[in-house]
């Protein structure tokens, strides 16, 4: 199994700050559609398939792979993804929060294995380095704040 965690504050000093409401929309947004905040080709296709109240199910290819998540709704706080079908199965959580100075946090965490590849074998250990590395989902988070940054500069968010 994979786990990886990682925080990143909403609001450094010398960007634009961004208001809880504003992160929760540009989360929802990459929720719904992957495209907007993946590097382009990344991500060919993102659909939402079904919908409720509090989840919607979303179909997406992703590097390349096909799946199929669902994706649960905690407004303002945590969005959830399950990861239903596909090469990953198993839990990829962003959630919003106040630290104990009230400074606005962006948290990832995950708690996922490889389907069909023996668990913490070598593929299960790549994907685990790449999770943990500078160019895993520390700087995922802050590329979506960049472009959440960006959305509401455009006035699109």
């Amino acid at each position: 199994m994979i786990y990886s965690t990682a925080t990143v504050p909403v609001n450094p000093e010398g960007e634009t700050k961004l208001t809880r409401e504003q992160v929760w929309k540009g989360l929802e947004l990459k929720a719904r559609d992957a495209r907007l905040f993946l590097p382009p080709g990344l991500c060919t296709r993102c659909n939402v398939v079904e919908e409720s109240a509090n989840h919607f199910v979303r179909e997406a290819t992703i590097a390349g792979s096909d799946l199929r998540e669902i994706i649960t709704l905690e407004p303002q706080s945590k969005i959830t993804f399950f990861q239903a079908t596909g090469p990953r199965e198993g839990a990829i959580v962003n959630e919003l929060f106040e630290d104990e100075t009230g400074a606005l946090q962006l948290k990832f965490y995950c708690y996922i294995g490889l389907r069909d590849k023996q668990p913490n074998g070598p593929e299960e250990q790549a994907e685990q380095t790449q999770f943990d590395s500078d160019k895993g989902y520390k700087s995922a988070l802050m590329s979506t704040l960049k472009r959440t940054r960006e959305l509401l500069a455009e006035g699109k968010l």
